[in-house]
């Protein structure tokens, strides 16, 4: 699957706030197409890759997500083997990785939070469930980087006032 092409009028929506960017990953492209459909409809924008070697290859071209669709059994590449390789790169380590998967046992969840992955949703995937846990996502990451934001604002006002 190729990725999906924004001109730049798209990067943000009519409130002026970028558009959050899905990666669906899934060699089944059927799945793909109706999650990105999804997406889209949900306000997302939607970036599709058939395995997890082409998720790998768009990310070195510069395609960054905001969060990761992510399914488990595809050949080649399994989506525990993506989640590492993701995880051991400095520039995708923060991303929110969604596993999306038919096998929904007790041992694959433990394995993909021990990996970093951040969420699992069975398949078949309802698109406001989906649409719920994808924001939920982006507003941890969100969170998380204001409060790094104030901590840095803080050591810099501690330093500074050491200096005086």
């Amino acid at each position: 699957m190729a990725v999906e092409k924004m001109d730049d009028s798209l990067d943000d929506d009519v409130s002026g706030a970028p558009i959050a960017r899905i990666m669906v990953v899934d060699d089944d492209p059927d799945t793909v197409s109706i999650l990105a459909r999804y997406l889209r409809r949900e306000g997302f924008a939607a970036l599709e890759a058939s395995s997890g070697k082409e998720c790998l290859k768009l990310i070195r071209q510069g395609e960054i997500a905001d969060v990761i669709l992510l399914d488990l059994m595809m050949p080649d590449m399994d989506g525990f083997e993506v989640v590492r390789a993701l995880k051991n790169n400095p520039a995708t380590v923060e991303i929110p990785i969604i596993m999306i998967t038919a096998r929904d046992d007790i041992d694959a969840r433990a394995e993909g939070m021990r990996l970093g992955v951040s969420d699992f949703l069975p398949k078949p995937v309802l698109r406001k469930q989906l649409a719920n846990r994808i924001h939920s996502q982006l507003e941890m990451v969100a969170a998380a980087r204001a409060t790094e934001a104030t901590l840095n604002n803080i050591e810099r006002k501690i330093a500074g006032a050491g200096k005086k």
